[in-house]
């Protein structure tokens, strides 16, 4: 408004206006690192037994990474730690008391935990007691579950990761599913 009551054009000074320029993205391979298309890099993780039988071995043999059976990871091992359980009653209470320990504060220092890997213990579908317990635990974190493979239980580990798994494939970069 100017003096004296009449409306006129009020200008607002913000500095020198420039054209913008065009919204730049990076290409992916630029911003991630990694091929746009093609396989996913190598993770480095610890598999981590939260019990005897768990299935480290085999996880490791399949997904890659280092299999530290039930202890923790040394100072050579990955930091990046998965814990890994079967998903009978004892797996998941186990499960559950390992991701407290990391909640707490009571983990090695330097560790991270990334995820839980669920591996069945039997063909079909939990009983409905264990499936609670798993959501449960997903509440708290990343969990991947991994179907029961009969010919890991007869010790042929060449088929690669089996169907299901692919988030869990994308997660560590091991090859493609198989099975």
């Amino acid at each position: 408004m100017q003096p004296g009551g009449q409306q006129g054009p009020e200008i607002w000074i913000r500095g020198p206006v420039a054209e913008p320029e065009k919204e730049r993205h990076p290409e992916p391979d630029r911003m991630w690192g990694t091929p746009a298309h093609g396989p996913f890099p190598a993770r480095h993780f610890s598999w981590v037994g939260t019990h005897g039988g768990a299935g480290t071995s085999t996880l490791a043999a399949v997904y890659g990474g280092r299999d530290c059976g039930r202890d923790w990871p040394g100072p050579d091992a990955p930091p990046s730690v998965l814990l890994v359980a079967r998903t009978h009653a004892t797996g998941l209470i186990r499960a559950t008391h390992a991701v407290e320990t990391f909640r707490q504060g009571a983990a090695p220092p330097g560790l991270d935990l990334d995820a839980v890997v669920l591996v069945a213990d039997a063909p079909g579908r939990l009983p409905r007691q264990l499936d609670r317990q798993v959501k449960v635990i997903e509440s708290v974190i990343d969990v991947y579950r991994v179907p029961w493979v009969e010919d890991w239980r007869l010790g042929d580990l060449s088929g690669g990761a089996p169907r299901g798994t692919d988030a869990l494939v994308r997660l560590t970069g091991a090859a493609g599913a198989g099975r």
